[in-house]
């Protein structure tokens, strides 16, 4: 079973993906990462060559291809589980984990982030509060139905955010321990 992050871009799934996947001794998938990687070319200049619709479909068959791999823990981008079919692969094989964070919060991050900002497209032709809040809008509802488990990951750093998500799987621990090698984090 995959440990699988969910939630909008800047809310820190790739950065809480790799130590998650350390502390587990899972292999670590951000699904991004394998899509820039296949492409050889940052988001942003897929989606301006190709279209939202062409980097979607490179999406589904990404989530596919890790959700066929061995368990890992996996980092999704922020509109995956907007398909159908995505959300619809995870939750077969794995426990999805919302990280949330409000609107400022993931504001700031993504202007800290200038890696991500430069690889990453806008959404709309709106400044990047109001963007970042329409889309919210209409993705939390899906992320919120889908989660097993969600944090608030605002005012909390890399560890601790890791720490509540181990805290989750050691009460889902009859369900996820035989699944995970050596988890001596349950103990």
């Amino acid at each position: 079973m995959h440990i699988i992050l969910i939630g909008y871009r800047g809310t820190g799934k790739s950065a809480v993906g790799k130590r998650l996947a350390e502390k587990l001794q899972l292999p670590f998938c951000d699904t991004d990462e394998c899509i820039k990687k296949t492409a050889e070319r940052s988001i942003q200049a897929l989606v301006e060559e190709n279209g939202w619709e062409y980097f979607r479909e490179r999406e589904c068959e990404v989530i596919r291809e890790v959700a066929a791999m061995e368990r890992s823990v996996i980092a999704t981008g922020g509109g995956a589980v907007m398909d159908e079919r995505n959300a619809g692969i995870l939750k077969k094989h794995g426990l999805l984990i919302w990280l949330m964070a409000d609107v400022r919060t993931i504001v700031q991050r993504i202007q800290r982030d200038k890696k991500s900002s430069e690889q990453r497209p806008a959404f709309s032709d709106n400044d990047i509060v109001q963007e970042t809040a329409d889309v919210l809008t209409k993705r939390i509802p899906v992320y919120n139905r889908l989660a097993d488990f969600s944090i608030d990951t605002a005012g909390k750093n890399v560890y601790e955010i890791v720490d509540c998500i181990c805290q989750f799987l050691s009460e889902k621990k009859e369900t996820v321990c035989q699944e995970i090698p050596s988890a001596s984090f349950l103990k």
